[in-house]
């Protein structure tokens, strides 16, 4: 008798860590998926070609378009 009731604090304990990761890796998760939206963004690529690449954006005349 004593042998399962240990048992079910045991689990009880194991829950409770693995219900604070969850809760840790969610949060993270959260963070990250905000990360690649602002790494994503297209204002921030435009900055990266035009300052750290050279790039501009091409002249009307320049612009081929296929069919």
């Amino acid at each position: 008798m004593w042998w399962s009731r240990i048992q079910v604090i045991q689990l009880g304990y194991e829950i409770s860590n693995v219900l604070k990761v969850e809760r840790i890796l969610t949060e993270e998760n959260k963070k990250l998926r905000v990360e690649i939206a602002t790494l994503k963004s297209y204002a921030r690529i435009e900055k990266l070609a035009a300052e750290e690449l050279r790039m501009a954006k091409p002249k009307p005349e320049q612009v081929i378009v296929i069919r």
